[in-house]
């Protein structure tokens, strides 16, 4: 019975944990505006990208660009975050 309890307590904790890291760049609803499809494969033109982050919240905003000025965090999101870069939309 107690390994059993450690196994639960241990899987609990783990996402837990898996939803703490998660971060503005890793939330499909941020992230949707600037992708063509629904699979988030394919970003859309210059244009359309800076008139999704014009229509982005502030606070979305900042959460974004704090990630992507983060190299561990932006990683995944290189794509997304070099287009951000290439509008100047740095700090």
């Amino acid at each position: 019975m107690n390994i059993k309890a450690i196994c639960l307590g241990t899987f609990a904790l783990s996402m837990l944990g898996g939803v703490a890291l998660a971060g503005a760049l890793d939330e499909p609803f941020n992230m949707e505006p600037f992708f063509t499809d629904s699979g988030m494969k394919t970003m859309k033109s210059s244009a359309d990208f800076e008139t999704a982050w014009k229509a982005t919240p502030k606070k979305t905003q900042s959460a974004m660009m704090k990630e992507c000025n983060d190299a561990a965090m932006s990683k995944p999101h290189a794509q997304f975050c070099a287009q951000l870069f290439a509008l100047g939309h740095h700090s």
